[in-house]
């Protein structure tokens, strides 16, 4: 990467730091990041709505390939003494996509400066925090026949600049579920008289141990209870209504889908024992992010050249991505960059480590088969 291109690139990143923006927030970001890329650029700026992509058009004859950022920060504050220290109360970039944006929007100006025989698309995300953005830009890969689409995401526990990456699923599909129980209401004296939930929920939360047991699934498969509420704070008075909110995944999306309908089989059995009713709300959905072979081979040999070493993990990452619903329609792969520290991501502690720039933008632009330098 040109100097020139890093010292914008760190100036843009620093800036976005300050002004963080939550899921489906981001128009300040993204009015950011289109006037870099208008001022320093000749690439097509297509405004999406919520989210936008620059165009570099390449000979007909060549590829067309997608490369993604995602722009959300979140509800986190600054606790941490930076010199371009969030602005917006309660928001910060505690994950790295300030980093990811800026790294695209340094890939931007080296397709401009250098040139490229391929048609490239670069996605700039909303709302990947809520699994919300991703299934919104699918249509572009579609319409326009996108043959492969790439993204990274910064991680701890490996070294600075050093790639993850591993076939199959890179990350598990997960998704919020909130079971809500009703009965009916009775004096705290006399609670025979209504139906409360609170055996319902206690015994449902027992039994989930026993879904999820990993000698009767072929992947990863885990719930975890993430919130309980029974009543409320009237001692006169037995409750009659409670939630339980859990946060289910899998390496299989299948594998998680049949975890889920076995919980719901449960609650409605309790139900029926108890006398109550119950319906169910999701929220916060990730597909699992499959990567495919032939992009992860394209990605090594790409490390290779560049002198980068290459970890293959043995496992998915727990954690989910929505970038799988673009690997759902296309080709593509998504890896890790080592960040070279500890603190992990969704901490008060992160801050994105501006030196994961330049192996960012030498890797895509590698991947996107950029001419060399003249």
């Amino acid at each position: 990467m040109h100097q020139t291109t890093y010292e914008l690139a760190l100036a843009l990143r620093h800036e976005l730091h300050q002004h963080p923006e939550l899921s489906c927030e981001e128009q300040g970001t993204k009015a950011r990041l289109m006037a870099f890329l208008k001022k320093h650029t000749t690439l097509e700026i297509v405004d999406r709505g919520r989210w936008f992509y620059a165009l570099h058009r390449g000979r007909p004859e060549g590829k067309k390939l997608a490369f993604r950022a995602d722009m959300d920060a979140l509800p986190i504050d600054e606790t941490i003494d930076l010199p371009y220290g969030s602005t917006v109360p309660g928001v910060a970039h505690k994950c790295g996509h300030d980093g990811h944006c800026a790294a695209l929007a340094a890939f931007a100006l080296e397709i401009d400066r250098l040139g490229c025989d391929n048609t490239l698309y670069l996605i700039f995300q909303h709302a990947e925090e809520i699994g919300a953005g991703a299934i919104e830009c699918v249509p572009l890969l579609e319409e326009e026949g996108i043959e492969a689409i790439y993204g990274w995401h910064n991680q701890c526990d490996f070294p600075l600049g050093e790639v993850a990456v591993r076939e199959e699923t890179m990350q598990c599909a997960s998704k919020g579920m909130s079971i809500f129980f009703e009965g009916a209401p009775a004096h705290a004296s006399d609670p025979g008289v209504g139906r409360n939930p609170a055996m319902a929920i206690a015994r449902l939360i027992q039994a989930l141990p026993a879904l999820y047991r990993a000698e009767d699934h072929q992947g990863l498969v885990l719930c975890t209870v993430i919130h309980v509420e029974i009543g409320e704070p009237a001692f006169g008075t037995s409750a009659s209504k409670g939630v339980v909110r859990l946060t289910i995944r899998g390496e299989n999306e299948w594998e998680m889908d049949k975890l889920e309908k076995r919980i719901d089989g449960l609650a409605w059995g309790l139900c029926a024992e108890y006398g109550l009713t119950c319906r169910t709300e999701f929220c916060d959905v990730f597909p699992e992010t499959r990567n495919h072979k032939e992009s992860v081979e394209h990605l090594r040999a790409v490390c290779d050249e560049l002198g980068i070493p290459v970890h293959i993990m043995p496992h998915p990452e727990r954690s989910s991505e929505d970038f799988g619903h673009f690997t759902k329609v296309t080709k593509g792969v998504y890896f890790f960059l080592g960040n070279g520290n500890e603190i992990s991501h969704h901490t008060v502690n992160f801050d994105f480590p501006d030196g994961l720039l330049r192996p960012a933008v030498d890797i895509f632009c590698r991947l996107a088969e950029v001419k060399a330098e003249k």
